[in-house]
């Protein structure tokens, strides 16, 4: 029972960043052609379809996985749209990209809520970093919702200067979260040392979450 909300947090956080980086390569590169691609990694593409519309402003991208459950080659099954509403480009001091979903399950988990990512420039390190909101709920196939509230400051710290190659991208995360667990449990968690994610690696290599 004292474990259940650091589970649940850790599987909200995990669920949001990673939609986060499926944003992100498809925004930059305009397809998920070599995500998850690295030693521990592998392709998510045969799953996801990657639509572009220019002809509106904010422009838009559609991730779409289809109307049934797809097993994605990183072995979760996902279904329905991400969809990624953005004005600038993803490197461009000041740009921003909203993700919303449609219909969108991880493993039978409905994911719903909003994410923004907003470029703040460069900072006194000479790296580009982001603010990041997140308001959103998971639904268990079983029925139960959690809530899920971030705000975080990500730094790009390695991987800036290699345009094409997006998997030497390293950022350190920072900030606090918030929610109400499965379990109907409130909880707090607070980063007390820079999380580090490198995205060619499925998991968190350095840090500290209370």
């Amino acid at each position: 029972n004292e474990t259940g909300s650091a589970i649940d947090n850790s599987f909200a956080q995990a669920v949001y960043d990673e939609v986060g980086n499926m944003s992100d390569q498809a925004v930059s590169y305009g397809s998920l052609t070599s995500y998850k691609l690295g030693s521990e990694g592998s392709l998510l593409s045969q799953c996801a379809t990657v639509t572009l519309d220019t002809t509106i402003s904010p422009r838009q991208i559609t991730i779409d996985f289809g109307t049934s459950n797809c097993q994605c080659l990183d072995g979760r099954y996902r279904r329905g749209k991400i969809l990624v509403s953005y004005l600038g480009g993803y490197r461009d001091s000041g740009s921003s990209h909203t993700i919303t979903f449609d219909g969108y399950y991880v493993d039978d988990y409905q994911v719903q809520g909003t994410k923004t990512v907003t470029n703040k420039g460069t900072n006194s390190s000479g790296n580009i970093w982001f603010t990041i909101s997140v308001n959103g709920t998971i639904t268990s196939p079983g029925g139960n919702t959690m809530t899920w509230s971030s705000q975080r400051v990500r730094e790009w710290t390695a991987g800036s200067g290699t345009i094409i190659n997006w998997t030497d991208d390293v950022y350190e995360i920072t900030g606090t979260a918030a929610g109400q667990s499965f379990a109907g449990v409130a909880f707090t968690a607070a980063i007390t040392e820079p999380l580090v994610v490198a995205l060619n690696c499925w998991w968190i290599k350095d840090g500290v979450l209370e």
